[in-house]
């Protein structure tokens, strides 16, 4: 997945992208004007994850955070969601090892209860064999929802105001902040989202609040090296202002 030779580039930093999330659309499109089985472009699409993996190590990023499989994906036909479940495990088995020299850190967000036990022992075992690693974080949405994400941290909140460690006036954002999945990671600064589609689809609603947007047509077997340095590069270019105002005084 990763080469060990590929230099960082030299001006990595500077596109200031510490956490890029991605939004993998168009696997399915994609196999279709092959004349295939959607299944093939979630397999295509597998590839693509290999080099957004090994672009993002190299190039300065500190977390890569991708959307395998959204808690609305089990409405999907059931063969494809079997397909999708059968690409996940394999993926654990054959590439762990490859993140694992590499010094990427891997962990699985999102409602994995719902997922087979044999599934669950293999995210399990990946994430310890990972867990001491000091590159790259990879974070895989699976059976993630951002609505899903806020829930489970009110819920936490609410056993701790039952159990009298908190009041409901001591409850604050940062409180909130800390038991959203990921807390612990530099905010989201750009969501990519390949395939042409212009939203958000229920992806990392708390985390996302001052990310930039980069919408892209390519489709998510073909997304490449040049067109994750594209959106690195529009992002550097955007002025955030984080609610603010820009110098000549208007509002973002």
């Amino acid at each position: 997945m990763l080469s060990a030779n590929q230099p960082l580039s030299e001006n990595s930093p500077a596109h200031g992208a510490r956490h890029v999330a991605i939004i993998m659309d168009g696997n399915g499109r994609w196999a279709k004007r092959q004349g295939k089985m959607r299944v093939f472009g979630h397999k295509a699409g597998a590839k693509s994850v290999r080099r957004a993996v090994s672009f993002a190590a190299n190039n300065g990023v500190s977390a890569l955070t991708l959307y395998a499989f959204s808690s609305e994906n089990w409405n999907r036909p059931a063969q494809e969601v079997s397909s999708l479940m059968d690409l996940f495990a394999w993926a654990l088995d054959s590439e762990v090892k490859n993140l694992h020299r590499n010094n990427v850190r891997l962990r699985i967000i999102g409602d994995t209860s719902r997922f087979n036990a044999r599934l669950q022992e293999r995210i399990r075992k990946a994430e310890a064999l990972t867990a001491q690693n000091t590159g790259l974080t990879l974070n895989i949405a699976a059976n993630y929802g951002g609505r899903w994400d806020i829930i489970q941290g009110v819920k936490r909140l609410v056993t701790q105001v039952q159990d009298g460690v908190l009041t409901p006036e001591q409850i604050d954002e940062e409180m909130l902040n800390q038991q959203i999945c990921m807390n612990e990671l530099a905010p989201v600064d750009l969501v990519i989202r390949t395939g042409g589609e212009h939203r958000i689809s229920n992806f990392l609603l708390w985390q996302i609040a001052y990310a930039e947007l980069y919408f892209t047509d390519v489709l998510w077997p073909d997304f490449d090296e040049q067109d994750f340095e594209g959106a690195l590069h529009a992002f550097a270019n955007r002025e955030r202002r984080f609610g603010g105002t820009t110098p000549g005084g208007s509002y973002a």
